[in-house]
């Protein structure tokens, strides 16, 4: 029997030297039944070219635009870009025929058996959303898999869907458990603001593991979607934070939420993570 589709979701915008590789480490992946989305977030440099060339190598690979050029995107104030792809995989949800959902980010790349684990594991627990976790991108790892006999101890101590739910609402502010609407209407530098940010902010610790890369039934976009920052309940405290509020939203939502310490998505950035050390 066929295994589910899957959809991944690869956000772009101005990737053209990266998403090849990102691209590939999804195609080459352990589970073949997927349908990979690029949406090209409005690149002003040639990643939708790029994206459209390599969809003519793969049939899997469809090219999508996004539906949300946002006005707002970069914030003068916090001087940051605080879209971070939040409309672009909104529009990808708007596209997907997969009976489950995951997200590839443009500039990063995932072991070759990072869909496999997750699916696995997903179905093992009965979960509606489950996410693996990080480690710092070197070039070496690129193409390879993870050995899951190396994580008997993260494959038996795991946040659990009660971990989760109350991570989710010890981090929502006061006033967005008050009111949404009042939440939304409040600028985010207000929110900011010594004193102030009490109300608006619980504790401020991350939502665990790779908290871009999900996986999730599909069911999940029926009532959670991408917030713009004005709407976020769990925003990060500098800005963005669009994954950390779509991940509590959903524990928070469906109380069926896992984290599995399995660092199977490599991530560009400048420090390991400091559980694999």
């Amino acid at each position: 029997m066929q295994e589910p589709l899957i959809s991944v979701i690869i956000p772009a915008r101005n990737s053209s030297n990266t998403l090849r590789e990102a691209v590939l480490s999804i195609v080459n992946q352990t589970y073949k039944n997927l349908e990979i989305l690029i949406i090209d977030d409005f690149s002003t440099d040639n990643t939708l070219e790029v994206a459209t060339k390599l969809s003519q190598q793969d049939p899997r690979l469809k090219v999508y635009s996004s539906d949300l050029n946002d006005d707002q995107r970069f914030d003068k104030k916090l001087n940051r870009n605080i879209n971070a792809g939040y409309s672009a995989r909104n529009t990808g949800f708007s596209h997907v025929n997969g009976e489950f959902i995951t997200f590839q980010d443009a500039d990063d790349v995932s072991l070759l058996n990072r869909v496999e684990i997750q699916y696995t594991l997903l179905k093992k627990h009965d979960a509606t959303h489950l996410s693996l976790d990080w480690q710092k991108y070197e070039e070496s790892l690129i193409g390879t898999s993870i050995d899951l006999e190396l994580f008997t101890e993260a494959l038996k101590n795991y946040k659990t869907p009660k971990d989760l739910y109350s991570m989710a609402i010890r981090s929502k502010g006061c006033v967005a458990k008050i009111s949404k609407k009042l939440n939304s209407s409040v600028p985010f530098n207000i929110k900011r603001m010594r004193v102030i940010n009490k109300l608006f902010f619980g504790t401020l610790e991350s939502y665990p593991g790779a908290g871009n890369s999900p996986l999730f039934k599909k069911e999940v976009i029926e009532k959670v979607q991408f917030r713009p920052l004005s709407d976020r309940i769990w925003p990060s405290f500098m800005g963005r934070g669009a994954d950390r509020d779509f991940n509590f939203q959903v524990a928070e939502t469906f109380k069926n939420s896992y984290v599995f310490s399995i660092p199977t998505y490599l991530w560009r950035q400048e420090t390991q993570n400091k559980l694999y050390k």
